[in-house]
């Protein structure tokens, strides 16, 4: 429910920023730096914010995280200039960093084995489903009572997931994480010799860089050419987001029974084709199905990758995991904001789509070989530190 709240009120605000940033004079590249804060300062901090919790507990940093969130959305109105909204947004990052990779450390400690796929689908819909619907009412707010109500509403959402988490979970030193995690940088390094989970990140990368085009500049494709409202482009983001939603759990449920480097696949290359076919959407309806399907790949992909991230996590600890996991996240959106920047500004905004379309399948069959090639681990290890503070993988016991 927090997650849901507090990205409800993201998903208000999010795609309306590029055209709040065109209202002040911004370029594509600056649309595409101002995204890159962002993913900058939330990349850099996840993996130490999610490595601290493994050893400090994990609500603080939830805690922190949506009293950033609620600042950021009283910060957004006060913007006069481009530049404003780059530290406003990497303000935004460092908020971030201490949200989502926590909260998915939480689902990594409550998931049984074999029921990862599961347990991300259902994580998913909050998150998807607060994506989703915050486009629709950022889309009425912005029509109906100007942008800077869509950013005080987010403000209030934050708040009121703060208070929730401020009341329902356990405290700390309750649920307090008590072995001697590694630094993570020392984490970090056994990650990067471990081919599968290269594969992975690579994926999650990939798919990413698909976000940016379909979010930041859709909105500006949408008005330049369809002349849409505020409430028609939010009603085509949300389409995906809410279809992905929707098919979480059956997609979570057939991720655990089946070979989940084919599922991973499969949902690529449908995000691929739809993300291909964007531009030469004539209407408003067709605009609608495309984005539906791509919510379907995506329904995919996401506890696919979940699902291998959680697996790892129980060798090198959850917050660790997922905040590396959720770097690539970040990494994603960094090259393809910028990459999609510089296209937009030198052939036009419609050849952002196909070119990200093209990373995505070429990386999907890179990072497929990858976690073929790789071992997996054994979904019953657990990590246990040793005297020098190095975690090695044992077998789990009846305690």
């Amino acid at each position: 429910m927090a997650m849901f709240i507090s990205l409800l009120g993201l998903g208000i605000v999010v795609p309306l920023l590029p055209i709040y940033a065109e209202d002040l004079g911004a370029s594509g590249i600056a649309i595409g730096l101002m995204i890159a804060g962002f993913s900058i300062s939330r990349g850099v901090l996840q993996p130490f914010m999610g490595g601290l919790s493994d050893r400090h507990g994990r609500k603080r940093f939830m805690i922190a995280g949506l009293f950033v969130y609620s600042l950021v959305g009283l910060a957004f109105p006060l913007a006069t200039t481009v530049e404003h909204l780059v530290i406003i947004r990497i303000a935004h990052g460092v908020g971030s960093a201490m949200i989502t990779p926590i909260a998915m450390s939480y689902v990594g400690d409550l998931t049984p084995p074999n029921q990862e796929g599961r347990y991300m689908g259902m994580f998913n819909i909050a998150i998807f489903s607060g994506i989703g619907f915050g486009p629709i009412i950022g889309g009425v707010f912005r029509d109906s009572l100007g942008f800077d109500s869509a950013f005080y509403a987010m403000t209030v959402l934050s708040a009121m997931s703060l208070a929730l988490l401020l009341v329902v979970l356990p405290s700390d030193h309750e649920t307090e994480n008590r072995r001697t995690a590694p630094p993570i940088l020392t984490t970090m390094r056994r990650m990067s010799h471990n081919v599968r989970l290269m594969g992975v990140l690579l994926s999650r990368m990939s798919t990413m860089v698909i976000v940016v085009p379909t979010f930041a500049f859709l909105p500006i494709l949408m008005t330049r050419f369809m002349d849409s409202s505020g409430t028609e482009i939010g009603v085509v983001i949300a389409a995906r987001t809410l279809t992905n939603a929707a098919l979480q759990v059956p997609a979570g449920r057939i991720v655990d029974s089946a070979n989940k480097v084919n599922t991973l696949v499969m949902g690529s290359l449908v995000v691929v084709a739809s993300t291909f076919v964007i531009p030469f959407a004539d209407t408003f309806v067709q605009l609608i199905l495309i984005f539906v399907v791509m919510g379907a790949g995506e329904a995919f992909v996401a506890p696919t990758l979940g699902a291998f991230a959680m697996i790892e996590g129980r060798v090198y600890g959850q917050g660790a995991m997922m905040g590396v996991f959720n770097m690539s996240m970040s990494g994603g959106i960094l090259v393809g904001s910028l990459g999609a920047g510089v296209l937009v500004d030198s052939f036009g905004v419609e050849y952002a789509f196909p070119a990200v379309a093209l990373v995505l399948l070429v990386s999907t069959v890179i990072s497929a070989a990858m976690i073929r090639a790789g071992s997996e681990p054994d979904p019953d290890a657990v990590p246990t530190p040793s005297a020098d503070g190095v975690v090695a993988v044992s077998r789990r016991t009846d305690e």
